[in-house]
């Protein structure tokens, strides 16, 4: 669309739309960040939508040097980390399977992972613990890791078996004519073609794992297998909050989404084209 045949007062709406939009969605990400530079007297004292008059580090020194950050922020990237990186590859190796191999039984796998999407894990929750108890595992990071990448599956499956089956069957022929192996022609011409729809799979599951907190928390009992959310948690009770440190908390859990939204940023638009022009 030309935007010289768009009138003024148009423009002017658009406009003002995208700045309302984006208002909305940077402040209360500044609002965190400004109130975790003041002490909890400070905030509840004072209207709870002020900037702070001074910026008070003590919170960050707390959260840092005696809440265990470290420990926990370790935790988190394991768990995060192995997850996507698991996920992903499993994730296409089954897509490929079940995009390009033509059997009766291939059918009826890819049914049964995509019943696993509809399953909530708070449905799940009694019988994972059971199952995690009777395994011996249960306190240890396998208890955590286990069931995050067997939830992640599903989704997984069903978004690279969905983008695979759009890869033109006759250049995978043309591979093996050339003598390429099943798996060179899986490891050296699918997943390459597959980064887009890799992308999206890992901001997925980066996200949903950073942030989670029940599983983890049924899952291990020692608070040396602890992540994140936990951290944050401890800040904010049912009798009383420590504002100042729980919003501390909040923006450096915040603070790694960011960064990887920032290194991967070109590839999530990427991902997001991808997927518009195949949809």
């Amino acid at each position: 669309m030309d935007n010289r045949n768009i009138s003024l007062p148009a423009k002017i709406l658009v406009y003002a739309i995208m700045v309302i939009f984006t208002v909305l969605t940077i402040y209360p990400i500044l609002w965190l960040v400004l109130q975790s530079f003041k002490t909890n007297t400070t905030y509840l004292t004072t209207n709870k939508l002020s900037f702070p008059s001074s910026l008070y580090l003590g919170n960050y020194a707390f959260v840092i040097n005696q809440g265990n950050f470290f420990g926990f922020f370790k935790n988190s990237l394991i768990y995060t980390s192995v997850t996507v990186a698991v996920v992903v590859v499993l994730s296409n190796m089954a897509g490929f399977a079940f995009a390009k191999l033509n059997y009766k039984i291939t059918k009826l796998l890819h049914g049964i992972f995509i019943v696993g999407i509809l399953l909530t894990m708070q449905s799940i929750l009694i019988p994972l613990f059971l199952m995690v108890s009777a395994a011996g595992i249960h306190n240890t990071r396998w208890a955590v890791l286990i069931p995050y990448i067997a939830l992640g599956l599903p989704m997984g499956v069903y978004l690279c078996t969905d983008f695979q089956k759009s890869i033109p069957d006759e250049l995978l022929e043309a591979a093996r004519i050339d003598g390429a192996s099943f798996i060179s022609i899986f490891s050296r011409v699918v997943l390459p073609m597959c980064a887009p729809v890799s992308v999206t799979l890992a901001i997925i599951t980066f996200t949903g794992n950073w942030n989670e907190f029940i599983l983890m928390n049924l899952m291990t009992s020692s608070e040396k297998l602890k992540a994140i959310p936990y951290m944050v948690g401890r800040y904010a009770g049912a009798l009383g909050s420590d504002y100042g440190k729980l919003f501390t908390s909040l923006t450096v859990a915040l603070i790694p989404i960011l960064i990887f939204y920032s290194i991967f940023r070109n590839q999530i638009t990427k991902g997001v084209a991808a997927g518009a022009v195949k949809g």
